[in-house]
């Protein structure tokens, strides 16, 4: 796998939205086959990737989009941050129209300026697993994925390259 160069969320939008009828049947036909070694295959590409490209020097997923939260996220959270647990929802967390809890605000409200996360050690289940191609049974979350594009450039070079496989 090449090495994967940063680009925007608007940069990944207009490339998503470029490719998005040939990836969209692609990853149709993707989750129909279910590939033994799919996982395998995303894996390889994941650590591939992540071995030269810094989260640091990107943090799209913080600034544009939010995690979703459970309740031991708000209570690891709350404290890490020596709050009651009611408090820190007060303060950080709506409801949206799914009934999920996520933060009130864009980026998130621990995202630093230098892109560190001032609550890393206890940040939320969805971040610690961002963006998703190290987890089993992959063919499960191929629309995330596809959506996932829109964000982190590693995830759209991902799918780029499980394009140029034979399936």
């Amino acid at each position: 796998m090449k090495r994967v160069e940063y680009k925007t969320p608007e940069q990944l939008k207009i490339l998503t939205d470029k490719n998005r009828a040939e990836t969209t049947a692609f990853l149709k036909k993707l989750k129909k086959k279910k590939p033994k070694n799919l996982d395998d295959v995303v894996h390889d590409l994941h650590v591939a990737a992540f071995s030269d490209f810094d989260c640091l020097d990107c943090a799209n997923c913080c600034k544009t989009i939010g995690p979703r939260l459970i309740d031991k996220d708000v209570e690891r959270l709350a404290k890490h941050l020596k709050m009651k647990p009611s408090e820190f929802m007060d303060q950080y967390i709506v409801v949206d129209e799914d009934g999920d809890m996520i933060f009130r605000e864009h980026p998130c409200p621990f995202l630093l300026p230098d892109n560190y996360c001032m609550v890393y050690e206890s940040r939320p289940r969805a971040c610690r697993e961002y963006p998703h191609t190290d987890r089993k049974r992959f063919y499960q979350i191929l629309n995330l994925t596809h959506k996932n594009c829109e964000t982190c450039p590693v995830v759209c070079d991902i799918v780029e390259e499980l394009k140029k496989k034979e399936w």
